[in-house]
């Protein structure tokens, strides 16, 4: 996907987020699928999640994150309802700004320097949109009008979770196998899990089957991938174990 629709997509996502939020009765109902917080909780969390993104992205490249400038930390969203559309809508804008000042190659801090994904304001923005999809669904099923997440954004969501999420080269702790993932829009991918780590690629025509397959609408493969639903929403094949320990796994512990 070319840059200039990632941007794109990152804007339809939060003009969603922000409808979803204006259209709720109560902001201070917990959400089903985060319930630590209240809807105006997750309205906070993405726009300061935003803001902070933009600021990681402008610093360029370098081996932590850049210290927040505020002394006070993250800026409370306004509780007034226009106020708080405003400010989510300046969130966004900021990051944008700075992903088109930066161009999609231009380095920046991540914290999955060990997939196989890139450190790059690029990669950067294809992460966003899911980050920013997922949490319209929340929005939307909090009120009881979950809706899938759109095509274009679940197809490029499943490859950016296997590439960025589950891909590691931390070494794989049990035993190996093969994941198969069939997506009913068209495209397959292989995981390859290993002394080697964990390995993404696209899964060939006259592959022999994997230890496991997955079968199902990329929506439901993305929210899948973020326990927004669980693994029966999706047709499985041979043995699941492999699925649920990578579900279950920290490389990072």
């Amino acid at each position: 996907m070319e840059f200039p629709e990632v941007l794109r997509l990152i804007e339809d996502r939060s003009a969603a987020f922000r409808a979803a939020i204006a259209s709720a009765p109560d902001l201070d109902v917990q959400v089903p699928t985060c319930p630590d917080w209240t809807l105006r909780e997750l309205a906070q969390h993405l726009g300061d999640g935003r803001r902070r993104q933009a600021a990681i992205i402008a610093a360029g490249p370098g081996a932590e994150p850049p210290a927040r400038t505020d002394p006070k930390g993250a800026p409370t969203a306004p509780r007034d309802r226009e106020a708080l559309d405003a400010w989510l809508a300046e969130s966004t804008e900021l990051m944008l700004d700075a992903m088109r000042e930066a161009g999609p190659d231009r380095g920046c801090w991540t914290w999955w320097g060990r997939s196989q994904a890139p450190e790059t304001s690029g990669a950067v923005a294809r992460h966003q949109i899911q980050e920013i999809a997922v949490h319209t669904y929340d929005a939307q099923l909090t009120q009881g009008a979950a809706q899938p997440l759109p095509t274009d954004v679940a197809v490029e969501g499943v490859d950016e979770f296997l590439t960025t999420v589950a891909a590691t080269t931390v070494p794989w702790p049990f035993k190996p196998a093969t994941i198969d993932l069939h997506m009913t829009e068209g495209r397959s991918w292989r995981l390859t899990l290993n002394a080697d780590g964990v390995r993404c690629d696209d899964l060939a025509a006259d592959a022999e089957p994997g230890d496991m397959a997955m079968r199902g609408a990329a929506s439901e493969m993305v929210l899948y991938f973020y326990d927004r639903v669980p693994l029966d929403s999706l047709e499985t094949t041979g043995d699941t174990e492999p699925m649920e320990q990578l579900a279950d796994w920290d490389p990072n512990a």
